[in-house]
């Protein structure tokens, strides 16, 4: 007789224990999977969030609401600042390049963002070409990220006309429609590589745009909504942060202090979820537990034949803790399964809402500790009803 051959006979013969506890171990791994890809995309968001661009400035107001604005395309700007702002920070000796950027308009949710070409090239290098088109160079034109073209199905040459306001269908209190489609229209020129950032969800074109749909007052009137800098160095980077700062009505942060600041608040939230996770763990061994100690009876007196027909401790003792161990290994495979698959069903969800990447089809690290302590916990859940049944006097139990 074999091992296996006798704990699937053991697990099928208790259909309905073993269902509930494969179910709560599947859960549970298919929560802790979708936590750790929702974690790892946060990561991977924040790491290639900004590029090279050190320091951001834009108005006064929320450091993290700039940051998010800006590279993340989520939210509302803080405020505008004069161009004249983008005139001094190049001007000055510790920058390298920068960038100014204008929002506040979209188009079927997608956020419009007037942003200068050179931005692309310091990005993301010149190796990275355009999928389709040419980069815009007049007003009205624009380029697509990826993942715009292929959710509204645009392709070049194709016009539109954008809509007011950061997100479609936002309704004042009397419930009519806060946006307005605007008069103005815009030719598609180009389509962006995949990037696998925000930018992948934006629509972008000419500066100018925003003072052209909006009837902006004469050019030194002109505000942006932020400007982004690639320092020379990190020690330029603070030098740039200092002068600007002093500015009126105008912030200079650290990018990368204010995306940190933004990610300790996604862990902070998560905190809740991992405390119903570790409920969820407790659960599954809860089950495993109650699985095993119900069939104890039944388990004396498959020892007690294995004993009498010679088996060794060895295999009795595997036939014991093998039952949760199995029963364990199916809800695990299961559970990490559906957590790759619901990562990838909501993939396009988060990244829609967020800008931020689930990468579904990718090990997570953290994966193979939770497979290590969760067959841990079984083995330790499976010890207490092994111990009970294996103590029993196989002679005594024949006789009774």
């Amino acid at each position: 007789m074999k091992v296996i051959s006798l704990l699937w006979s053991h697990i099928w013969h208790r259909k309905t224990l073993s269902l509930l506890t494969i179910s709560s171990v599947a859960i549970t791994a298919a929560l802790v999977v979708f936590l750790l890809l929702c974690s790892q995309g946060v990561e991977q968001g924040a790491e290639k969030g900004y590029g090279p661009f050190e320091v951001t400035i834009g108005a006064k107001g929320s450091a993290s609401q700039l940051a998010l604005n800006t590279y993340y395309h989520i939210g509302a700007p803080t405020g505008n600042v004069p161009i004249t702002v983008l005139e001094d920070v190049r001007k000055n000796e510790f920058v390298e390049s920068a960038y100014a950027m204008t929002t506040g308009d979209n188009y079927n949710g997608f956020p419009i963002v007037g942003m200068e070409p050179g931005y692309f090239l310091t990005r993301y290098g010149a190796a990275k070409q355009m999928a389709q088109g040419k980069l815009y160079g007049a007003l009205g034109e624009t380029i697509v990220g990826s993942y715009v073209a292929s959710s509204l199905g645009l392709h070049v040459g194709d016009t539109f006309a954008g809509a007011h306001g950061l997100i479609q269908g936002l309704e004042e209190e009397d419930g009519e429609e806060e946006e307005h489609n605007h008069a103005f229209t815009y030719t598609v020129v180009g389509i962006l590589p995949p990037f696998h950032t925000s930018d992948d969800r934006a629509v972008f074109t000419t500066l100018d745009y925003a003072w052209a749909v909006h009837e902006s007052q004469p050019n030194s009137a002109k505000e942006i909504t932020a400007i982004v800098v690639k320092p020379k160095s990190l020690l330029g980077a603070q030098s740039i942060k200092t002068v600007f700062a002093q500015y009126n009505n105008v912030q200079a942060v650290y990018t990368s202090k204010a995306i940190a600041d933004v990610v300790n608040v996604v862990d902070q939230g998560t905190q809740a979820v991992k405390f119903v996770t570790m409920i969820c763990i407790l659960l599954a061994a809860g089950s495993i537990l109650l699985s095993l100690t119900a069939a104890v009876h039944e388990r004396k007196r498959d020892v007690a034949l294995l004993r009498l027909i010679g088996k060794s401790k060895y295999f009795i003792w595997l036939s014991l803790i093998g039952e949760g161990v199995v029963l364990t290994l199916i809800g695990l495979t299961l559970g990490l399964a559906a957590g790759h698959i619901g990562g990838y069903v909501s993939g396009d969800a988060v990244f829609a809402n967020t800008g931020l990447q689930i990468q579904a089809g990718a090990f997570v690290p953290g994966e193979s500790l939770l497979v290590v302590v969760t067959l841990l916990i079984a083995i330790v859940a499976s010890i207490g009803p092994a111990i009970q049944a294996y103590r029993v006097d196989p002679l005594q139990l024949f006789r009774s």
